[in-house]
């Protein structure tokens, strides 16, 4: 596969980070809008990501939410090539493992690090497909190099970068202190090849005046031999951009008069369903984490996906919110459950092929009069459809295993056409579907919104290119594209 990529090289540059969470997905967005706005044919490309949070391609396939972003910032379609390995934690020592956007397997730790002279394969198969469409390819790094732990058999970092031979440029938070500490210790734990192919560093999320750092960039740059690309302050307008990170889901928002709230299960998955919620002024959404109580006001318990139905259920169940939930109930509160939170809110929930764990049958809370049983197949495409209470239309994607059936489905959530989806309770009062995205629409939020008397003010699509774009211009202004750019043309001309 190297040799076929080497024959058809285009212009790339690797963005890797001193650690996890340092903002190396928001920066690819931005340059690929913003290197897109130059007017070239951007792709994104991250070789191995994990999260729970899944995007679906239009073939049914799947990649990290991540790399769905910097596809929209490069105006292009999502293709599975764009991550072709995705992996989506399922236990504290086990994850799904997909390659291309579809399942590989389930392996743990040490498995997959055996799996990983395989899976190299299906990297550089997918990265010549980007690069055979690009005139620019803006890789994603994941975690950090300095993981020298993790180095035999990397394809995540450095060993993706040198495969590929693609240049890298190293990006540091500053927002969480140590930057000069993380930048340093990075180029002292590399192998001398390695500090060789980072060409520059940047800065990330400095909060004041950028030119106060600029003591610490000579420092770097003296004690590393690596130039400075730039600072680049605080972006606030990141709030506005799809949530990748389940750490981001420790802040609320207490503003509006509808209160809504999301228990913070273990493997919470496709949360970047309740950003749009998140922006609505007249929304106060409470994320509720381990250990606190589901809030006795609130209007609308919202239960999210999850990668381990079963498994999230005890969860949730060992953090006292069945018996908080039943009091919300009580009182005449909405619970709404989305994919996996649907299937919670049923009376059952059977796994006869071990698709989760161990086979068998487990209780659901019992709010909906529905069963689910898990098969292995999973569901993954891209839907339209009309929500039935309202006949607004709403857009979204399915991305789950299991059927769903009983007299509740008799009043579905969703209309999609050739065949319906979800579950309302007699009284109103529960309802649930599988479809995620749906309050990215807004026609939809706004009539759910209404039913509780608050008002939609969000165009949410908008408000996310607005973001976007002004993204793509904070980079302009702190970054030295011209040089960037001159990094990626170097992997061409060194050939």
């Amino acid at each position: 596969m190297t040799s076929s990529v080497s024959q058809k090289r285009k212009p790339a540059l690797m963005i890797q980070g001193t650690g996890s969470n340092v903002g190396k997905s928001v920066l690819v967005a931005g340059l690929a809008r913003a290197f897109t706005r130059r007017g070239l044919s951007v792709q994104p490309f991250k070789p191995q990501n994990m999260s729970n949070n899944a995007a679906v391609t239009a073939d049914g396939g799947e990649i990290g939410r991540a790399q769905a972003l910097q596809a929209r910032g490069a105006k292009v379609a999502l293709s599975v090539h764009m991550n072709p390995v995705l992996l989506k934690p399922e236990s504290d020592s086990g994850s799904q493992v997909i390659v291309q956007g579809k399942r590989f397997g389930t392996l743990r730790g040490a498995e997959f690090g055996r799996q990983k002279g395989t899976l190299i394969q299906y990297v550089m198969e997918s990265f010549a497909e980007v690069e055979s469409n690009a005139d620019l390819v803006l890789v994603e790094g994941a975690g950090s190099p300095a993981e020298i732990n993790l180095r035999s058999g990397d394809i995540a970092n450095m060993g993706f970068a040198e495969a590929a031979d693609v240049p890298v440029v190293l990006c540091g938070d500053i927002d969480r202190g140590g930057v000069i500490a993380s930048l340093v210790g990075t180029h002292a734990v590399l192998e001398s090849e390695e500090v060789k192919r980072i060409k520059s560093f940047l800065i990330n999320k400095f909060r004041g005046e950028p030119s106060l750092f600029d003591s610490g960039v000579t420092a770097i740059e003296e004690k590393t031999g690596w130039p400075c690309n730039g600072v680049v302050p605080w972006f606030a307008q990141v709030m506005d951009l799809p949530a990748e990170d389940a750490l981001d889901l420790s802040e609320s928002t207490c503003r509006g008069k509808l209160k809504v709230v999301v228990p913070v299960i273990s493997r919470i998955a496709n949360f970047d369903d309740l950003d749009p919620l998140r922006m609505e002024a007249d929304v106060s959404l409470e994320f509720v984490l381990p250990g606190e109580v589901l809030p006795a006001d609130a209007d609308v318990v919202l239960l999210p996906g999850t990668k381990s139905t079963i498994a999230d259920l005890a969860f949730f169940r060992a953090q006292g919110w069945d018996v908080d939930l039943y009091g919300h109930v009580r009182r005449g509160g909405q619970v709404l459950g989305i994919c996996g939170g649907y299937q919670m809110l049923g009376k059952t929930i059977a796994d006869p092929e071990g698709v989760e764990g161990e086979t068998g049958i487990v209780e659901g809370l019992g709010l909906l009069d529905v069963e689910t049983v898990l098969t292995p197949h999973k569901e993954t495409t891209e839907k339209t459809g009309l929500h039935v209470p309202s006949s607004e239309s709403v857009t979204g994607y399915e991305i789950h295993v299991g059927r769903t059936s009983g007299p509740d489905c008799d009043r579905p959530f969703v209309d999609l056409g050739d065949h319906v989806d979800g579950a309302i309770s007699r009284d109103g009062q529960i309802s649930g579907c599988y479809m995620h995205g749906i309050f990215g629409s807004d026609a939809f939020r706004a009539a759910f919104l209404k039913g509780f008397g608050a008002v939609s003010q969000l165009g949410y699509e908008h408000r996310v290119e607005r973001a976007l774009d002004a993204l793509a211009d904070h980079l302009e202004q702190h970054l030295d594209l011209d040089a960037l750019w001159e990094i990626a043309q170097s992997r061409v001309s060194d050939n």
